[in-house]
Protein backbone atom coordinates (compact mmCIF):
# COMPACT_ATOMS: atom_id res chain seq x y z
CA UNK A 1 0.00 0.00 0.00
CA UNK A 2 2.42 2.53 0.69
CA UNK A 3 4.10 1.66 -2.48
CA UNK A 4 1.38 2.58 -4.41
CA UNK A 5 1.08 5.69 -2.44
CA UNK A 6 4.35 6.69 -3.45
CA UNK A 7 3.66 6.03 -6.77
CA UNK A 8 0.53 8.11 -6.50
CA UNK A 9 2.49 10.77 -5.54
CA UNK A 10 5.33 10.41 -8.07
CA UNK A 11 2.29 10.67 -10.53
CA UNK A 12 0.94 13.88 -9.24
CA UNK A 13 3.68 15.60 -9.26
CA UNK A 14 4.63 14.70 -12.34
CA UNK A 15 1.38 15.99 -14.31
CA UNK A 16 1.48 19.31 -12.35
CA UNK A 17 5.36 19.25 -13.79
CA UNK A 18 3.89 18.17 -17.19
CA UNK A 19 1.12 21.12 -17.10
CA UNK A 20 3.10 24.00 -16.29
CA UNK A 21 5.82 22.91 -18.72
CA UNK A 22 3.45 22.64 -21.22
CA UNK A 23 1.70 26.00 -20.23
CA UNK A 24 5.36 27.59 -20.77
CA UNK A 25 5.49 25.76 -23.95
CA UNK A 26 2.86 27.14 -24.99
CA UNK A 27 3.17 30.60 -23.84
CA UNK A 28 6.77 31.27 -24.76
CA UNK A 29 6.37 29.24 -28.41
CA UNK A 30 6.72 32.34 -30.92
CA UNK A 31 2.83 32.05 -33.35
CA UNK A 32 2.83 33.42 -36.64
CA UNK A 33 -0.88 34.72 -36.95
CA UNK A 34 -2.88 34.96 -40.02
CA UNK A 35 -2.40 38.78 -40.93
CA UNK A 36 -1.53 38.81 -44.75
CA UNK A 37 -0.70 42.64 -45.48
CA UNK A 38 -0.39 44.37 -49.04
CA UNK A 39 2.75 44.59 -50.84
CA UNK A 40 5.00 42.57 -53.85
CA UNK A 41 5.33 38.86 -53.34
CA UNK A 42 8.42 36.39 -54.09
CA UNK A 43 7.26 33.89 -56.61
CA UNK A 44 6.49 30.84 -54.89
CA UNK A 45 6.65 26.64 -56.14
CA UNK A 46 4.46 24.51 -53.71
CA UNK A 47 5.88 20.59 -54.15
CA UNK A 48 3.26 18.12 -52.70
CA UNK A 49 4.90 14.86 -52.81
CA UNK A 50 1.68 12.51 -53.11
CA UNK A 51 2.11 8.14 -52.42
CA UNK A 52 -1.18 6.52 -51.56
CA UNK A 53 -2.91 9.81 -51.28
CA UNK A 54 -6.17 9.31 -52.16
CA UNK A 55 -7.71 10.04 -49.45
CA UNK A 56 -6.32 13.14 -49.35
CA UNK A 57 -4.47 14.76 -52.45
CA UNK A 58 -7.86 16.37 -53.56
CA UNK A 59 -8.40 18.90 -50.31
CA UNK A 60 -5.05 19.58 -49.98
CA UNK A 61 -4.48 20.94 -53.99
CA UNK A 62 -7.59 22.42 -53.45
CA UNK A 63 -6.72 24.32 -49.96
CA UNK A 64 -3.47 26.07 -51.63
CA UNK A 65 -5.00 27.34 -54.81
CA UNK A 66 -7.90 28.53 -52.68
CA UNK A 67 -5.67 30.17 -49.65
CA UNK A 68 -4.00 33.06 -52.41
CA UNK A 69 -4.73 34.81 -55.43
CA UNK A 70 -1.21 34.35 -56.95
CA UNK A 71 -1.58 34.35 -60.39
CA UNK A 72 0.61 31.96 -62.58
CA UNK A 73 3.71 33.88 -63.32
CA UNK A 74 3.85 34.14 -59.34
CA UNK A 75 2.75 30.42 -58.29
CA UNK A 76 3.16 26.47 -59.24
CA UNK A 77 1.64 24.19 -57.18
CA UNK A 78 3.55 20.70 -58.27
CA UNK A 79 1.99 17.89 -57.23
CA UNK A 80 4.29 14.57 -57.41
CA UNK A 81 2.82 10.64 -57.63
CA UNK A 82 5.39 9.01 -56.06
CA UNK A 83 4.51 5.69 -57.92
CA UNK A 84 1.36 5.61 -56.17
CA UNK A 85 -0.69 1.76 -56.64
CA UNK A 86 -4.21 3.59 -55.40
CA UNK A 87 -6.01 6.11 -57.34
CA UNK A 88 -3.86 9.19 -56.45
CA UNK A 89 -2.89 9.89 -59.95
CA UNK A 90 -6.07 9.38 -61.56
CA UNK A 91 -7.68 11.83 -59.11
CA UNK A 92 -5.22 14.77 -59.94
CA UNK A 93 -6.23 14.16 -63.45
CA UNK A 94 -9.88 14.49 -62.93
CA UNK A 95 -8.95 17.52 -60.69
CA UNK A 96 -6.69 19.30 -63.22
CA UNK A 97 -9.13 18.83 -66.01
CA UNK A 98 -12.12 20.33 -63.43
CA UNK A 99 -10.25 22.61 -62.28
CA UNK A 100 -8.49 24.45 -65.54
CA UNK A 101 -6.05 26.20 -62.86
CA UNK A 102 -2.81 26.76 -64.96
CA UNK A 103 -0.77 27.08 -61.43
CA UNK A 104 -1.59 23.72 -61.19
CA UNK A 105 1.33 20.86 -62.37
CA UNK A 106 1.22 17.08 -62.74
CA UNK A 107 4.55 14.75 -62.35
CA UNK A 108 4.60 11.44 -62.59
CA UNK A 109 7.39 10.41 -60.87
CA UNK A 110 9.98 8.17 -61.93
CA UNK A 111 10.70 4.82 -59.90
CA UNK A 112 14.05 5.59 -57.47
CA UNK A 113 17.26 5.40 -59.39
CA UNK A 114 18.96 1.67 -58.75
CA UNK A 115 21.98 1.69 -56.66
CA UNK A 116 20.93 4.38 -55.14
CA UNK A 117 18.84 4.66 -51.52
CA UNK A 118 16.04 7.03 -51.62
CA UNK A 119 14.31 6.80 -48.39
CA UNK A 120 9.93 7.99 -47.95
CA UNK A 121 9.13 10.98 -50.10
CA UNK A 122 12.65 12.02 -50.54
CA UNK A 123 13.19 11.38 -54.44
CA UNK A 124 9.75 13.16 -55.10
CA UNK A 125 10.52 15.75 -53.65
CA UNK A 126 13.84 16.63 -55.30
CA UNK A 127 12.40 15.76 -58.63
CA UNK A 128 9.63 18.82 -58.40
CA UNK A 129 12.41 20.99 -56.46
CA UNK A 130 14.07 20.14 -60.15
CA UNK A 131 11.93 21.44 -61.82
CA UNK A 132 10.61 24.25 -59.83
CA UNK A 133 10.90 27.68 -61.02
CA UNK A 134 9.85 29.84 -57.49
CA UNK A 135 12.43 32.19 -55.68
CA UNK A 136 10.81 30.07 -52.62
CA UNK A 137 10.26 26.17 -52.51
CA UNK A 138 7.57 25.45 -49.82
CA UNK A 139 6.98 21.49 -49.09
CA UNK A 140 4.05 20.39 -47.71
CA UNK A 141 2.33 17.00 -46.84
CA UNK A 142 -0.84 15.70 -48.87
CA UNK A 143 -2.62 15.72 -45.07
CA UNK A 144 -2.00 19.10 -44.62
CA UNK A 145 -4.95 21.98 -45.77
CA UNK A 146 -3.79 25.26 -45.90
CA UNK A 147 -6.22 28.44 -44.63
CA UNK A 148 -6.71 31.19 -46.90
CA UNK A 149 -4.11 33.98 -46.79
CA UNK A 150 -1.60 31.19 -45.26
CA UNK A 151 0.93 31.74 -47.99
CA UNK A 152 0.77 35.36 -48.63
CA UNK A 153 1.41 35.44 -44.62
CA UNK A 154 4.74 32.79 -44.49
CA UNK A 155 6.15 34.73 -47.47
CA UNK A 156 6.19 37.95 -46.35
CA UNK A 157 7.51 36.95 -43.18
CA UNK A 158 10.30 34.74 -44.48
CA UNK A 159 11.33 38.22 -46.71
CA UNK A 160 11.00 40.52 -44.22
CA UNK A 161 12.78 38.75 -41.53
CA UNK A 162 15.58 37.02 -44.71
CA UNK A 163 14.33 33.37 -43.29
CA UNK A 164 16.42 30.43 -45.54
CA UNK A 165 13.82 28.17 -43.59
CA UNK A 166 10.51 28.34 -42.04
CA UNK A 167 8.74 25.80 -40.45
CA UNK A 168 5.36 25.54 -38.75
CA UNK A 169 3.81 23.23 -36.67
CA UNK A 170 -0.08 23.25 -37.21
CA UNK A 171 -3.50 22.78 -35.60
CA UNK A 172 -3.95 19.37 -35.36
CA UNK A 173 -7.21 17.56 -36.31
CA UNK A 174 -8.29 14.02 -34.39
CA UNK A 175 -11.24 11.71 -36.00
CA UNK A 176 -10.77 8.34 -35.56
CA UNK A 177 -10.45 7.37 -31.52
CA UNK A 178 -6.93 6.34 -31.93
CA UNK A 179 -6.26 9.39 -32.95
CA UNK A 180 -8.08 11.03 -29.76
CA UNK A 181 -6.04 8.43 -27.53
CA UNK A 182 -2.35 9.16 -28.59
CA UNK A 183 -2.18 12.17 -30.56
CA UNK A 184 -2.94 14.74 -27.64
CA UNK A 185 -0.01 12.93 -25.87
CA UNK A 186 2.57 12.59 -28.41
CA UNK A 187 1.90 15.90 -29.85
CA UNK A 188 2.23 17.71 -26.55
CA UNK A 189 5.07 16.18 -25.67
CA UNK A 190 6.54 17.16 -28.80
CA UNK A 191 5.77 20.67 -27.75
CA UNK A 192 7.41 20.37 -24.47
CA UNK A 193 10.43 18.72 -25.51
CA UNK A 194 11.06 21.09 -28.03
CA UNK A 195 13.36 24.24 -27.24
CA UNK A 196 11.58 26.35 -29.96
CA UNK A 197 13.93 29.35 -28.67
CA UNK A 198 17.33 27.75 -29.02
CA UNK A 199 15.79 26.02 -32.62
CA UNK A 200 15.57 29.91 -33.63
CA UNK A 201 18.41 31.19 -31.76
CA UNK A 202 21.29 31.18 -34.73
CA UNK A 203 23.72 30.51 -32.36
CA UNK A 204 22.82 27.30 -30.83
CA UNK A 205 23.22 24.27 -32.74
CA UNK A 206 19.64 23.22 -31.71
CA UNK A 207 17.32 22.16 -34.79
CA UNK A 208 14.31 21.35 -36.08
CA UNK A 209 11.55 21.27 -38.79
CA UNK A 210 8.28 19.97 -39.67
CA UNK A 211 8.50 18.30 -43.11
CA UNK A 212 4.13 19.01 -43.41
CA UNK A 213 5.15 22.47 -43.76
CA UNK A 214 8.58 23.91 -45.02
CA UNK A 215 9.35 27.24 -46.28
CA UNK A 216 12.90 27.40 -48.09
CA UNK A 217 14.46 30.07 -49.78
CA UNK A 218 15.32 28.51 -53.16
CA UNK A 219 19.12 30.06 -52.77
CA UNK A 220 19.25 28.29 -49.42
CA UNK A 221 17.45 24.62 -50.41
CA UNK A 222 20.46 24.47 -53.40
CA UNK A 223 22.81 25.45 -51.06
CA UNK A 224 22.84 22.68 -48.68
CA UNK A 225 22.05 20.35 -51.37
CA UNK A 226 18.34 19.60 -51.02
CA UNK A 227 16.95 16.39 -50.57
CA UNK A 228 19.46 14.83 -52.23
CA UNK A 229 21.75 15.03 -49.68
CA UNK A 230 19.14 13.89 -47.11
CA UNK A 231 18.06 10.85 -49.40
CA UNK A 232 18.89 8.19 -47.34
CA UNK A 233 16.84 9.97 -44.01
CA UNK A 234 13.90 8.19 -42.45
CA UNK A 235 13.37 11.53 -40.54
CA UNK A 236 14.51 13.98 -43.52
CA UNK A 237 12.56 16.60 -41.85
CA UNK A 238 14.88 17.44 -39.14
CA UNK A 239 17.95 16.45 -40.87
CA UNK A 240 17.36 19.14 -43.25
CA UNK A 241 16.26 21.70 -40.39
CA UNK A 242 20.13 20.61 -38.82
CA UNK A 243 21.89 21.00 -42.27
CA UNK A 244 20.45 24.88 -42.68
CA UNK A 245 21.62 25.13 -39.06
CA UNK A 246 24.88 23.96 -39.64
CA UNK A 247 25.46 25.99 -42.83
CA UNK A 248 25.04 29.19 -40.58
CA UNK A 249 21.50 29.79 -42.62
CA UNK A 250 19.01 31.14 -40.55
CA UNK A 251 15.86 28.61 -39.37
CA UNK A 252 12.52 29.20 -37.46
CA UNK A 253 10.12 27.39 -36.27
CA UNK A 254 6.31 28.68 -34.80
CA UNK A 255 3.40 27.53 -33.97
CA UNK A 256 1.25 28.31 -37.04
CA UNK A 257 -2.35 27.11 -35.86
CA UNK A 258 -4.20 29.86 -37.89
CA UNK A 259 -2.25 29.05 -41.01
CA UNK A 260 -2.93 25.20 -41.45
CA UNK A 261 -4.26 22.30 -39.73
CA UNK A 262 -3.07 18.24 -40.70
CA UNK A 263 -5.11 15.30 -39.34
CA UNK A 264 -1.95 13.27 -39.56
CA UNK A 265 -3.44 9.20 -39.95
CA UNK A 266 -7.12 8.45 -40.23
CA UNK A 267 -7.11 4.82 -39.03
CA UNK A 268 -5.34 2.96 -36.34
CA UNK A 269 -3.07 1.35 -38.65
CA UNK A 270 -2.01 4.11 -40.08
CA UNK A 271 -1.60 5.81 -36.94
CA UNK A 272 0.78 2.67 -35.49
CA UNK A 273 2.95 2.44 -39.05
CA UNK A 274 3.31 6.06 -38.95
CA UNK A 275 4.64 6.95 -35.27
CA UNK A 276 6.71 3.50 -34.97
CA UNK A 277 8.29 4.92 -38.35
CA UNK A 278 8.85 7.96 -37.04
CA UNK A 279 8.64 8.68 -32.69
CA UNK A 280 12.30 6.82 -31.69
CA UNK A 281 14.24 7.90 -34.79
CA UNK A 282 12.60 11.27 -34.65
CA UNK A 283 14.28 11.42 -30.87
CA UNK A 284 17.65 10.53 -32.84
CA UNK A 285 17.60 7.01 -31.41
CA UNK A 286 18.37 8.41 -28.02
CA UNK A 287 17.36 5.19 -25.48
CA UNK A 288 17.95 7.41 -22.37
CA UNK A 289 15.21 9.95 -23.82
CA UNK A 290 12.78 6.78 -24.32
CA UNK A 291 12.85 5.22 -21.75
CA UNK A 292 12.73 8.69 -19.76
CA UNK A 293 9.67 9.57 -22.09
CA UNK A 294 7.69 5.79 -21.33
CA UNK A 295 8.27 5.70 -17.75
CA UNK A 296 6.53 9.68 -17.20
CA UNK A 297 3.66 8.69 -19.37
CA UNK A 298 3.31 5.58 -17.19
CA UNK A 299 3.29 7.22 -14.44
CA UNK A 300 1.41 10.42 -15.22
CA UNK A 301 -1.48 8.75 -17.42
CA UNK A 302 -1.82 4.88 -16.18
CA UNK A 303 -0.85 4.82 -12.73
CA UNK A 304 -3.54 7.21 -11.12
CA UNK A 305 -6.59 4.82 -13.36
CA UNK A 306 -4.71 1.90 -11.46
CA UNK A 307 -5.12 4.13 -8.28
CA UNK A 308 -8.58 4.28 -8.98
CA UNK A 309 -9.68 0.94 -9.26
CA UNK A 310 -8.05 -0.86 -6.74
CA UNK A 311 -9.00 1.85 -3.68
CA UNK A 312 -12.21 1.22 -4.91
CA UNK A 313 -11.79 -2.26 -5.24
CA UNK A 314 -10.82 -2.04 -1.31
CA UNK A 315 -13.47 -0.35 -0.09
CA UNK A 316 -16.19 -2.54 -1.82
CA UNK A 317 -14.46 -4.90 1.06
CA UNK A 318 -14.54 -2.33 4.50
CA UNK A 319 -13.71 1.37 5.51
CA UNK A 320 -10.04 1.76 5.14
CA UNK A 321 -8.40 5.02 5.49
CA UNK A 322 -5.66 4.53 3.24
CA UNK A 323 -7.63 3.25 0.25
CA UNK A 324 -9.63 6.81 0.82
CA UNK A 325 -6.15 8.37 0.22
CA UNK A 326 -5.29 6.51 -2.31
CA UNK A 327 -8.62 7.08 -3.90
CA UNK A 328 -8.13 11.02 -3.31
CA UNK A 329 -5.07 11.10 -4.84
CA UNK A 330 -6.19 9.25 -8.21
CA UNK A 331 -8.85 11.34 -8.55
CA UNK A 332 -7.00 14.42 -8.59
CA UNK A 333 -4.61 12.95 -10.27
CA UNK A 334 -7.04 11.95 -13.28
CA UNK A 335 -8.30 15.43 -12.71
CA UNK A 336 -4.98 16.90 -13.94
CA UNK A 337 -5.48 15.26 -16.95
CA UNK A 338 -8.24 17.67 -18.20
CA UNK A 339 -6.18 20.44 -17.06
CA UNK A 340 -3.21 19.37 -19.01
CA UNK A 341 -5.77 18.97 -22.02
CA UNK A 342 -7.54 22.74 -21.86
CA UNK A 343 -3.47 24.14 -21.96
CA UNK A 344 -2.41 21.96 -24.99
CA UNK A 345 -5.31 22.99 -26.83
CA UNK A 346 -4.15 26.75 -27.17
CA UNK A 347 -1.19 24.92 -28.45
CA UNK A 348 -2.23 22.10 -30.69
CA UNK A 349 -5.88 22.73 -31.44
CA UNK A 350 -6.70 19.32 -29.90
CA UNK A 351 -9.44 19.93 -28.23
CA UNK A 352 -10.24 18.07 -24.67
CA UNK A 353 -12.36 15.89 -26.13
CA UNK A 354 -12.14 12.20 -24.69
CA UNK A 355 -9.78 13.31 -21.59
CA UNK A 356 -11.16 10.82 -19.36
CA UNK A 357 -9.14 7.79 -21.49
CA UNK A 358 -6.12 9.52 -20.96
CA UNK A 359 -4.94 6.40 -18.94
CA UNK A 360 -5.84 3.87 -21.76
CA UNK A 361 -4.17 6.63 -24.40
CA UNK A 362 -0.65 6.14 -22.01
CA UNK A 363 -0.24 2.43 -22.40
CA UNK A 364 -1.13 2.76 -26.50
CA UNK A 365 1.65 5.41 -26.59
CA UNK A 366 4.08 3.34 -24.61
CA UNK A 367 3.36 0.46 -26.61
CA UNK A 368 3.86 3.17 -30.18
CA UNK A 369 7.32 3.86 -28.51
CA UNK A 370 9.04 0.57 -27.31
CA UNK A 371 7.66 -0.85 -30.90
CA UNK A 372 9.29 2.36 -32.81
CA UNK A 373 12.89 1.32 -30.96
CA UNK A 374 12.51 -2.22 -31.94
CA UNK A 375 11.42 -1.85 -35.13
CA UNK A 376 13.61 1.18 -35.87
CA UNK A 377 17.22 -0.64 -34.43
CA UNK A 378 15.95 -3.78 -35.90
CA UNK A 379 14.12 -2.87 -39.33
CA UNK A 380 11.98 -5.47 -38.66
CA UNK A 381 8.26 -4.37 -39.57
CA UNK A 382 9.86 -0.79 -40.42
CA UNK A 383 7.70 0.49 -42.90
CA UNK A 384 5.95 3.54 -44.21
CA UNK A 385 2.66 2.32 -46.41
CA UNK A 386 3.89 -1.05 -47.01
CA UNK A 387 7.15 0.36 -48.43
CA UNK A 388 10.51 -0.75 -45.85
CA UNK A 389 12.56 1.52 -44.60
CA UNK A 390 15.76 -0.49 -45.33
CA UNK A 391 19.39 1.33 -46.08
CA UNK A 392 21.94 3.19 -44.49
CA UNK A 393 19.61 5.31 -42.58
CA UNK A 394 21.36 5.79 -39.21
CA UNK A 395 23.65 8.13 -41.12
CA UNK A 396 23.45 11.64 -38.92
CA UNK A 397 24.59 15.24 -40.51
CA UNK A 398 27.04 15.47 -37.79
CA UNK A 399 28.85 12.82 -38.75
CA UNK A 400 28.59 13.07 -42.65
CA UNK A 401 29.46 16.93 -42.50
Amino acid sequence: MLVFLVLLLLSLIASILYALKLRDASHQTPRLPLKPQEGELPSLSVIIPAYNEAENIEDCVCSVLSSTDLPPEKLEVWVVDDQSVDETWEILQRLQTRLNDPRLKLMAGKPRPDGQVWLGKNWACAQAAAQAQGDYLLFLDADLRLNEGAIATTLQFAQQQQVDLFTICPAFVCGCMAEWLTQPLIIHTMLIGFDFKAVNDPTTDAAFAAGMFMLFRRAAYEQIGGHTTVADQVVEDVELGRLVKYSGLKLNCFLGTELASVRMYRTWAALWEGWTKNLYAGGQRNPVSMAKFVLVILLMCSVPWMGLFVSIAQLTQGWNPWSLIILALSLLTIAMHYVIRRIGYSASGISPRYWWLTGLGGLFVVAIGLTSVLKTETGWGWTWRGRPLAGNSKRTLKQSS
